[in-house]
């Protein structure tokens, strides 16, 4: 069978690499916080062009921790869009904000700029554009919008580590951006992980208090901010006890943890030539595949797309499933069922029809194997499978 994608090669490919560093953390002692997860902190943030990196337990947290940080609460309304995981609105939710979902476009898949607009209202504090699949949203016409009505941009670059929108990397081209390390991803982790990116030092701040409990610090001058009093890092005293038992905001235990943060070390240093591959494979995929019956993604001029899956559109969509695993060639769905007309977000008002690109999408979008370390061969075999259906 030729897997959707397969993790298991990408260890072979380095693992004396990741086998010396994870030896080496264990060793250490060290394995929460620490100097494995300051470095990569410092080496992401420098890759995406930010200044600041906020390493934490996994994607979705840093979709919730960055929300809280730029102020979103209860009452408050975020526009999305309506085709992504589940964690993208979840996140919006777990803070008390609306999610406010507008469709896709029908070429790219991503957020559709031209219905951000209509969306806005006075209880609006924020867009969360997706970049989905991999490639980028049109972020400057984001954030034309944002600017015009005072909204922070936060970007949910959980699948696009990597991914560049006329020059600059996704998670620096708002006011804040989310990255998840799902072993899946172009650039995964062992486990959990996420981060989150910003050039923002008020919004560091305050991602670095929410992350650990609300405490020390950061969590002072997340309190101050909240209370709007003076925050005066020289005036506190702990009294020789250690900052992390002063809490001052209710927060998370949200740590990247030194495992994973090492591991991230060895990948990254990889992740540019691994996403050129994946561009590579999708760029023979773009060519080769022939079949009228199939819709192939289209990438935008402004971004260079990473691909972390490669998503064609088909109108049978399972039966074309069943050919192609008769064929021993794995396939997967994301996402069938598109957030508005997801079952808890029932009470919102919205019915089949309000996002039809987004919902065409769900029914019909289908992801062929996409990794770097697929063989001339598997791909061939893809490529020949996706042309004899019929």
């Amino acid at each position: 069978m030729i897997p959707l994608m397969n993790t298991s090669r990408q260890y072979e490919s380095i693992q004396e690499e990741l086998d010396a560093k994870v030896l080496s953390i264990l060793h250490s002692g060290q394995y929460i916080m620490g100097k494995e997860v300051t470095s990569f902190e410092a080496e992401f943030a420098e890759y995406i062009g930010t200044k600041y990196a906020i390493g934490v337990g996994n994607g979705t947290d840093a979709l919730v921790i960055a929300l809280m940080a730029a102020g979103v609460g209860e009452g408050d309304e975020v526009i999305t869009t309506a085709m992504s995981f589940f964690s993208t609105a979840e996140a919006i939710a777990v803070v008390g904000a609306k999610p406010v979902f507008a469709d896709c476009t029908a070429d790219t898949y991503t957020l559709d700029p031209l219905k951000i607009e209509e969306k806005v209202t006075v209880r609006t504090k924020a867009i969360m554009p997706v970049h989905i699949y991999g490639q980028c949203v049109e972020m400057e016409a984001v954030n034309v919008i944002a600017k015009k009505y005072g909204l922070v941009v936060i970007e949910d670059a959980a699948q696009a580590a990597g991914a560049v929108y006329k020059g600059k990397k996704a998670g620096s081209l708002g006011d804040i951006g989310c990255v998840s390390f799902f072993p899946t991803k172009n650039l995964g982790c062992a486990g959990d992980g996420g981060i989150i990116v910003t050039n923002k030092e008020d919004f560091y701040k305050k991602c670095a208090a929410y992350r650990v409990h609300g405490s020390g610090d950061n969590g002072r001058y997340a309190y101050c901010k909240l209370k709007g009093i003076r925050y005066d890092d020289t005036d506190f005293d702990y009294q020789g006890h250690l900052p992390k038992y002063f809490n001052y905001v209710i927060g998370f235990n949200s740590r990247l943890d030194a495992l994973q943060a090492g591991i991230l070390r060895v990948k990254l240093q990889y992740l540019d030539k691994w996403n050129e591959r994946r561009r590579a494979y999708a760029e023979e995929y773009d060519h080769k595949i022939q079949n009228p019956l199939v819709i192939k993604p289209v990438c935008s001029s402004a971004c260079k797309h990473i691909y972390y899956v490669y998503v064609i559109c088909v109108e049978e969509r399972e039966r074309f499933r069943r050919h192609m695993e008769t064929r021993g060639i794995a396939t997967g769905v994301y996402f069938p069922i598109p957030l508005h007309l997801q079952q808890v977000f029932v009470n919102l008002g919205y019915k089949k029809g309000d996002m039809p690109n987004a919902e065409y999408l769900g029914d019909h979008g289908v992801a062929l194997p996409m990794f770097p370390e697929m063989t001339d061969s598997e791909r061939q075999v893809v490529i020949e499978a996706v042309n004899q259906f019929e």
